[in-house]
């Protein structure tokens, strides 16, 4: 068995009958808001727990926001793992031909002058995305 968090997502929304898409899609605004109250219910839990702790319950809940994201990302037909993989390219760019980073007061990395922003609707259109593609609403 896979251990693929975007498999086992799949497989969790299958056996659920739970919307999964194969084609990046944007869904009816119904369910694009009940996506994003689960996201913004995980979210605060490991707000609270990474204060709180305990790290058996952090890890919990970090790895339920990482659930429901994928689950987002799989309702709305992305592959969550290329998208990843152009925000880590991206990323990566912050650091200057030297290696080194800018960093803010708080640690944070900021985007330097080699900064390269990450292309994300290209990266969706190779998954066979056309931007103004919806899901009609039910009704």
């Amino acid at each position: 068995m896979s251990t693929s968090p975007a498999d086992l997502v799949r497989a969790f929304h299958r056996a659920c009958g739970i919307d999964a898409r194969d084609t990046p899609t944007e869904v009816a605004p119904d369910l694009a808001a009940h996506r994003g109250e689960l996201l913004a219910e995980e979210a605060a839990e490991v707000a609270e727990v990474s204060v709180t702790g305990p790290l058996d319950r952090l890890a919990h809940e970090l790895a339920d926001v990482v659930y429901v994201a994928y689950g987002t990302a799989l309702v709305h037909g992305i592959d969550l793992d290329a998208v990843i993989a152009e925000i880590h390219r991206s990323n990566m760019t912050k650091r200057g031909p030297d290696g080194r980073v800018s960093r803010r007061a708080d640690g944070k990395v900021l985007k330097g002058e080699h900064y390269e922003a990450p292309d994300v609707s290209g990266v969706l259109r190779r998954q066979g995305w056309t931007p103004g593609d919806r899901v009609p609403a039910e009704g």
